[in-house]
């Protein structure tokens, strides 16, 4: 019957194939501007690390003045010091802990004649590699004696790699990094987390990779360039060793929520006991955010994408009240077709059915449209020079649910237009033919 149904709504549409045309142009336009902007928005929401993302957390603790300053926000960034970070370090008590920072240094290539040329890294601490399951194509991370050690290693992404030694193993080689020589101890396989969870998101979590990883103590020592956000309240002795300058990130992996509980408990302690030292006179009020809920937090997805998202759902709600208009005078004009059809017996349950079928039928007709609408929609946006606009791509759970909210929105515009048309009285319509 419902093949039949389907017959039925494609002999109908070919008789007034502008007014088909047009339903299935403005759903095709609806379709095509949501779904473009829900693919972006699944692709950046999505988790960085799906299975391990619960048992990461981001500590906050607020160690500025307290007077607040004018223009500061109420919420610390989530910055440390960098005693306050080796103190959690050496206190060691969560499952792993990493403290880091980005950094952007020329690498000098070893080959005669061949240009340095920059490029951007990170400087972390032992654990960072086994606590965020990175995957290596060869070698390894260092050890925690390396970091009390200042060890000169590093370890290479995998375009790095093959930029500085090709196809050959670069493990146990040289690489300058500025002017200082380190050996490669282990190749990435090509990592590259999206969003940039673990660094300072500062308003931009998606990007290029990290090429290079260095020892966090090694590259302080060295007196390496960092990138990113410092902020202090005090212009006395070095700032990056001071407890007056906030430009660290740090993590921790809490296997259980007993100890995410105790570990939260320990900031509080060591907040107290700085208190005593005359520091973060702030009410102690510590945090710690699942990876998920840091991302929240920090407004990882722009905050204009999610208008734009609005207003394309929006669209394609003002397209929907179009297709039910259409719907609505080509149903109504049938009237009397309906009618023959009840005097000889159908049900309204049948028009109902039948009309319903033509409805996704126009629908299926309209996804099929906004799908490649959708597709030129995420092509537009991979030329734009965002950080995010790499990743907008379609998947196949956005290629189904691009049918599925054509069918759904074309079904529910037809809800109307064919609960009216089935209560037309057949006797009043034959009357008036």
């Amino acid at each position: 019957m419902l093949g039949y149904y389907a017959t039925t709504a494609i002999s109908s549409l070919r008789r007034s194939k502008a007014l088909a045309a047009l339903m299935v142009l403005v759903i095709g336009l609806g379709i095509g501007a949501s779904m473009t902007m829900i693919t972006i928005f699944h692709v950046l929401s999505g988790d960085p690390l799906p299975g391990r993302s619960d048992h990461l957390y981001a500590p906050v603790i607020d160690v500025r003045p307290l007077e607040r300053e004018r223009g500061e926000s109420a919420e610390p960034n989530g910055d440390f010091t960098w005693p306050d970070a080796m103190n959690l370090l050496r206190a060691n008590r969560a499952d792993r802990q990493t403290a880091m920072s980005g950094g952007a240094v020329p690498v000098r290539p070893m080959q005669g004649g061949a240009l340095p040329f920059y490029e951007t890294g990170r400087y972390v601490t032992s654990d960072f590699f086994a606590m965020f399951d990175v995957p290596f194509a060869s070698g390894g991370g260092w050890t925690r004696d390396d970091d009390g050690n200042r060890a000169r290693v590093v370890v290479l992404n995998t375009d790095l790699a093959r930029k500085l030694f090709g196809e050959a193993s670069p493990i146990g080689k040289t690489v300058r990094l500025k002017n200082t020589d380190f050996r490669v101890i282990g190749v990435l396989a090509n990592w590259h987390p999206q969003p940039q969870f673990y660094a300072q998101i500062n308003g931009r979590a998606f990007g290029k990779p990290d090429e290079f990883f260095l020892p966090l103590q090694t590259a302080q020592g060295l007196g390496m360039d960092f990138n990113g956000r410092m902020s202090c309240w005090d212009g006395d002795g070095d700032a990056r060793t001071s407890n007056h300058c906030v430009w660290l990130q740090y993590w921790v992996q809490l296997d259980s929520t007993s100890k995410a509980a105790a570990y939260r408990q320990y900031l509080a302690d060591y907040w107290r006991d700085q208190q005593s030292h005359g520091r973060m006179r702030r009410p102690a009020q510590p945090q710690l955010y699942p990876l998920m809920s840091w991302l929240e937090h920090q407004h990882a997805i722009p905050d204009d994408l999610r208008l734009q998202l609005s207003l394309s759902l929006g669209f394609l709600g003002v397209c929907m009240l179009n297709v039910v208009g259409l719907l609505l005078a080509t149903f109504l004009r049938r009237g009397g077709e309906i009618s023959v059809r009840r005097a000889l017996g159908a049900r309204r349950w049948d028009i109902f059915l039948q009309l319903g079928v033509e409805a996704c039928v126009i629908g299926f007709a309209g996804g099929a449209l906004g799908l490649c609408i959708a597709f030129l929609g995420l092509w537009s946006v991979r030329q734009r020079p965002d950080g995010y606009a790499q990743l907008a791509q379609m998947d196949p759970s956005m290629l189904l649910g691009t049918f599925a909210l054509a069918m759904v929105a074309s079904v529910a515009a037809g809800l109307l237009p064919a609960w009216r048309a089935c209560r037309i009285p057949p006797a009043l319509q034959l009357k008036t033919q």
